[in-house]
């Protein structure tokens, strides 16, 4: 038998033998949270559903779902007692529990919610990294990350840097661009505060799209990649073991907070010694993280010789997601991680849940392989320690000492608590295109599905040759579980 007949018969065989014959369900609405919904019957399928599930069409796997480790997630969390502290670490990462987060990011070095600027080493032609330390870290990421590994022990971590350090920059400075003055303004858009915000730029040092600011000598890449290498060992003497990294976050934006332009070509020569490195150290190199709509930035590092080897990923946020569909149409190997959920403005309101949602839709049918947010927690108002005002999964009330989960964690939750990793995205189809559907190892079936309307919906959902009818509430997302 050859083996696309053999993969045949086994998907035949594997979808025969699902026999659901119990559906759990649960929803959230703007006013309630996780609530158990009301029996939901499996039939025998008829002709009239608004949604079909396809079980004979698993697409991507699914490798998980988590949140990013930074600084400001710690400290807001270390406002809370202790009992509270733990026992949202333990609703996130004990699987089971809660959101079953199984992979997460973290920063390498400073990022835009840090504390503070600070790289690893801040001494000037240090190329032998003499006096590389990862002692900032200790105060804040690794106390945050070992927290969570206590209820995930198995918690895959993955990192990118915002910034090398400066004196590898042709700016000699954290950022990109500059801030001068006094400056008076809000940005709505953004959620930016930028009064009073000064980095001491000289703007004509500043970086600019489509420029590389890391300077481009051997003797820099070899550094650099010698930098990542001396991460990752002393992130293992920590008992944290970082999986793979990205050589940039955002690579086409010149910011006030960490940041650093490179061109393509730039990052290609960059990853022509870094991937060596990485591979000497066992971890994965992925590209990224994109977030602009170029998909051929990656055929810059994937038809050079001397990286295609080593990348076996690409990342995507913000603008990015306008390439991910290409990317994998063209290369239908690569695992694609949506690296960052798009950060609202502090509201952590409805309106951008549903934001979310279309996002996650998004990323998912068009190959994610993994999702995951930005901020666990913030204290309320969320602003950075550069003036850019975000939304968590949690908000922190520093006077009352007291916590909210806000509708973003739900959202990710009604997914990630349900979907194991290993598991398939299924193909849907039907005039309901607020669905995504999935297929578990234990061959569970996992559907949710939104009702954005003011109005209780009915809906029919075909799944193989069954069907159930549930009733939606208005301003919903409801998670059904197939066992």
């Amino acid at each position: 038998m050859t083996r696309p007949a053999l993969s045949l018969l086994l998907l035949f065989l594997y979808t025969q033998t699902i026999g659901q014959t119990k559906v759990s369900s649960v929803y959230t609405t703007p006013f309630e949270s996780w609530i158990s919904g009301q029996p939901v019957q499996i039939d025998k399928a008829t002709n009239m559903a608004q949604a079909e599930v396809y079980l004979s069409q698993p697409l991507q796997a699914i490798e998980g779902f988590g949140t990013c480790f930074n600084e400001l997630g710690w400290t807001s969390l270390s406002v809370l007692a202790e009992k509270d502290w733990e026992a949202i670490l333990r609703e996130m990462f004990s699987p089971g529990v809660g959101a079953n987060f199984t992979i997460c990011r973290m920063p390498v070095g400073a990022n835009d919610f840090s504390t503070n600027w600070y790289s690893y080493n801040e001494t000037p032609g240090d190329f032998d990294m003499k006096h590389f330390t990862i002692a900032h870290d200790k105060e804040t990421l690794i106390p945050f990350i070992h927290a969570a590994q206590r209820y995930n022990p198995r918690l895959k971590i993955w990192a990118s840097p915002w910034s090398p350090p400066s004196w590898m920059k042709y700016n000699g400075h954290y950022a990109a661009r500059s801030v001068l003055g006094n400056v008076d303004f809000i940005s709505e858009e953004w959620g930016m505060d930028l009064r009073g915000i000064n980095n001491g730029l000289v703007p004509e040092k500043e970086g600019k799209e489509g420029t590389d600011m890391f300077i481009q000598e051997e003797k820099y890449f070899k550094a650099y990649a010698l930098y990542f290498k001396r991460f990752v060992e002393a992130y293992r003497k920590e008992k944290i073991r970082i999986q793979m990294v990205m050589p940039q976050n955002e690579f086409n934006s010149a910011q006030i907070f960490p940041s650093c332009t490179w061109t393509a070509g730039g990052l290609t020569n960059f990853v022509s010694y870094l991937g060596p490195a990485m591979k000497e150290e066992g971890v994965a190199l992925y590209f990224g993280t994109m977030e602009r709509g170029n998909h051929k930035l990656v055929d810059t590092l994937l038809t050079d010789p001397r990286t295609k080897p080593f990348v076996s990923g690409v990342g995507f946020q913000w603008a990015g997601k306008d390439a991910i569909a290409a990317i994998h149409q063209q290369y239908p190997n690569l695992s694609l991680y949506q690296t960052e959920q798009e950060c609202g403005n502090s509201k952590n309101d409805w309106k951008h849940c549903l934001h979310a949602w279309d996002l996650m839709k998004h990323y998912l049918t068009n190959g994610a392989t993994a999702y995951m947010y930005w901020n666990t927690s913030l204290k309320q108002g969320g602003i950075s320690t550069w003036g850019w005002k975000q939304n968590s999964l949690v908000s922190v009330d520093t006077v009352n000492r007291s916590y909210t989960y806000n509708p973003e964690y739900y959202l990710l939750k009604h997914v990630s608590h349900f979907v194991k990793p290993g598991a398939r995205l299924l193909a849907t189809g039907g005039e309901l295109s607020d669905i995504l559907a999935f297929l578990n190892p234990d061959k569970s079936v996992v559907i949710v599905v939104a009702n954005q309307t003011k109005e209780t919906k009915t809906c029919t959902i075909r799944v193989g040759e069954k069907e159930i009818r549930p009733i939606l509430n208005p301003e919903s997302f409801y998670s059904f579980h197939l066992q």
